[in-house]
C-alpha cells in the first residue's frame, strides 16, 4: 500500500478513495461527526455530473467562437473536482485515527464481538478505512441499537 517513505502514490490514492467511498456507511447519525458523507455525496455527483457538463461547456464556447484556452481549462476544472473528492477520500482512509476515535473504533469493536460477530483482529496502528469497516458491518446488523449509546 505505501513505499517505503510511508506515502502513497496519486493514482493508488484515487483507488483507496473509490474503496473508501464504497466502504463508508452513508448513515444519517453518522453526517455530524464526519465530512465524509458530504464528501461521498459530493464526489458521486461530480462522478455523474461533471464529464458531461465539460463536454457541453467545450462543445457550446467552440460552437460560439470562444477561445480555446479558457474552454479547455473550464472543462479541465470541471473534470479535476470529482477527483479532488476521491483524493481527499483516498488520503483520509490511511490516516491513523485520532485518540478519540481510536477509542470509540474499540467500544464498537467490542460490541460487534459481544453481538456475537467475529471481528478480524487488529493490525498496526487504525486507520479511517478500519473504521468505515467496523462501522459498515456494525450499521448491516439486524439489530444495530447498540451504537445509540455509543
Amino acid at each position: 500500500m505505501a513505499n517505503e517513505s510511508g506515502t502513497v502514490g496519486w493514482f493508488r490514492l484515487f483507488q483507496l478513495g473509490q474503496h473508501y467511498m464504497k466502504t463508508w456507511p452513508m448513515e444519517k447519525r453518522l453526517a455530524p461527526v464526519f465530512a465524509e458523507n458530504r464528501v461521498i455525496r459530493a464526489t458521486r455527483f461530480g462522478i455523474r455530473v461533471m464529464p458531461p457538463l465539460a463536454v457541453f461547456t467545450l462543445c457550446w464556447q467552440i460552437a460560439l467562437g470562444g477561445q480555446p484556452g479558457p474552454v479547455v481549462a473550464t472543462a479541465l476544472f470541471a473534470c479535476s473536482l470529482p477527483l479532488q473528492g476521491l483524493w481527499w477520500l483516498g488520503k483520509r482512509s490511511v490516516t491513523p485515527l485520532p485518540p478519540t476515535l481510536l477509542n470509540w473504533f474499540h467500544t464498537v469493536r467490542e460490541k460487534l464481538q459481544q453481538a456475537g460477530q467475529a471481528v478480524a483482529p487488529v493490525e498496526g496502528k487504525p486507520d479511517y478505512q478500519a473504521l468505515a469497516e467496523v462501522l459498515k458491518r456494525a450499521f448491516s446488523q439486524p439489530d444495530n441499537t447498540f451504537l445509540d449509546d455509543i
